[in-house]
């Protein structure tokens, strides 16, 4: 079976990646990967239907080699390797072991209670990580103090580091979740966020069919 691989596909391959350098693709057309800690999941929907599964062990070598050929046509058929043509060129890529990849759930986890609801636009992350960035703070944190929802970037361990931080909602709780900045590994675009008080977070992709799930830590504060 011969099939292109879509700019969009691609993208979303390119950001899994960043997640875990391997990933198993079932047949059908939901793409999921697993970083290696288990505390980042995401899954995708996606305009192809891959007919068969497959493995690839450098995910980034993969799409490395596509770039160079892009448009190409993929051709499945053997279960070791996919050709792959564009006009005079071809390439064989062999495909990895499945054992040796960690694999991500086929099913997305149960949600234990969803506690803390807001929508995160791709600007106001943007902001966020970038002060982060600028001050080199590993912490995001989601603060309730009993009138607005804000998030914060800081070092939750020195009470003395700089914030930065941006409303995002009202709230008549108190609470403070938080992650690991370098864990929000997510494409562009805005997000409809949950948070368990129970340790995670669902984060929804209000235009493209993509979620993440990732891991909240503790509050040492």
């Amino acid at each position: 079976m011969n099939m292109k691989l879509s700019e969009n596909t691609f993208n979303v391959l390119k950001n899994f990646s960043g997640i875990n350098q391997s990933i198993s693709v079932k047949s059908g057309n939901t793409l999921r990967t697993i970083s290696l800690a288990e505390n980042i999941l995401a899954e995708a929907k996606v305009e192809e239907s891959f007919p068969q599964n497959f493995s690839i062990y450098d995910l980034n070598e993969f799409l490395g080699g596509m770039s160079l050929m892009r448009g190409a046509d993929m051709e499945f058929g053997s279960e070791h390797y996919v050709k792959i043509k564009n006009n005079r060129s071809s390439m064989k890529y062999f495909f990895a072991d499945s054992s040796l990849i960690k694999q991500a759930p086929e099913k997305e986890p149960a949600f234990p209670s969803e506690d803390v609801e807001f929508t995160l636009t791709e600007q106001d992350l943007q902001s966020l990580t970038r002060a982060a960035a600028v001050y080199q703070l590993p912490d995001f944190s989601v603060i309730g103090d009993g009138n607005e929802i804000s998030i914060v970037v800081r070092d939750k361990e020195n009470d003395t580091s700089n914030t930065f931080s941006i409303t995002v909602g009202e709230t008549s709780d108190e609470f403070v979740l938080n992650m690991k900045v370098d864990n929000i590994k997510i494409l562009k675009g805005d997000y409809d966020v949950t948070m368990s008080k129970r340790m995670i977070s669902r984060w929804t992709n209000r235009d493209m069919p993509v979620t993440y799930w990732i891991a909240l830590e503790p509050d040492s504060n």
